[in-house]
């Protein structure tokens, strides 16, 4: 017999209750994924097509925070909230495993990660000894999964800025690492040189080659430094944003445009709106 579609593929109640919490945006989900009366792009999507929007959101997330935007944060984890909603309902749809066996792994990996919180190991520990037993836990972790190389588990969908400050982290805990900072400068002014050789003289994908060992240095430099590169270029890159907005400012109170400008007059803009931005009120 065909499937009735007459009723609704959904707990209507459930789907209007305010106070309902996770169990409604469960039950939403589900809704939109009914393959009769749910929404057609919902349907469609799967897990590969879905992964690009969680990576976005997320970032949206540490958006939020770095612009201290409170009441956009929480809309963003709600987003972010949803793509975890989303994948588990696929999941359950293709029987691997359910939103509930998630919060479940989740839960029983931090418990197992706080000895110190929830079993009988003393919580009088320093910063850095928590770091170090964490660290040897999550190892303990990977070996039971028989990820027994030192970069096994290191996510190769990760940003390749965020990845190369993941891999040599990791590379450090076993001894591979220069013994302090100026060893590293010293390879930047390395890798800087043979770019300009491979520029000058080489092929364009051994410049690619040259310009990506460089960029690999300078990640470490940031690590070296106590410093994570993905977080440092985000800053830079809304340091460039507020301050090229402020050349385009200055330009419109000229009446112009960048487009009527030229390189040296809005360099001397970027000039001023630096001092502006160093000049206290």
């Amino acid at each position: 017999m065909p499937e009735n579609t007459s009723s609704p593929a959904y707990d209507p109640t459930l789907i209007r209750d305010e106070s309902a919490g996770i169990e409604r945006l469960l039950e939403i989900m589900r809704a939109l994924r009914h393959p009769n009366q749910g929404c057609p792009w919902d349907i469609e999507q799967d897990f590969s097509t879905i992964a690009p929007y969680t990576i976005e959101e997320a970032y949206e997330v540490a958006d939020a925070i770095e612009r201290n935007a409170w009441d956009e944060l929480k809309g963003e984890l709600g987003d972010l909230l949803f793509q975890s909603v989303f994948h588990a309902q696929m999941a359950t749809e293709a029987g691997h495993f359910t939103f509930q066996d998630v919060v479940t792994t989740m839960s029983n990996k931090m418990v197992s990660r706080h000895p110190h919180v929830f079993g009988d190991e003393s919580r009088e520990k320093s910063a850095e000894q928590q770091t170090a037993d964490w660290e040897a836990i999550k190892a303990a972790e990977r070996a039971g999964k028989s990820e027994s190389g030192t970069l096994d588990g290191v996510a190769v969908g990760l940003p390749a800025l965020l990845r190369a400050y993941k891999l040599q982290k990791r590379a450090a805990r076993v001894g591979f690492d220069w013994p302090d900072a100026s060893h590293v400068i010293d390879k930047i002014q390395e890798e800087s040189a043979e770019l300009v050789e491979a520029r000058d003289h080489l092929s364009p994908d051994k410049i690619e080659e040259e310009f990506g060992d460089l960029m690999f240095v300078m990640a470490n430099l940031g690590r070296h430094l106590g410093l994570e590169p993905e977080a440092a270029l985000r800053r830079a890159n809304a340091k460039f944003i507020r301050r090229f907005e402020g050349v385009e400012q200055k330009l419109a109170d000229r009446g112009k445009t960048p487009q009527d400008s030229d390189l040296a007059e809005m360099d001397a803009l970027w000039d001023a709106v630096k001092v502006e931005e160093r000049t206290p009120d």
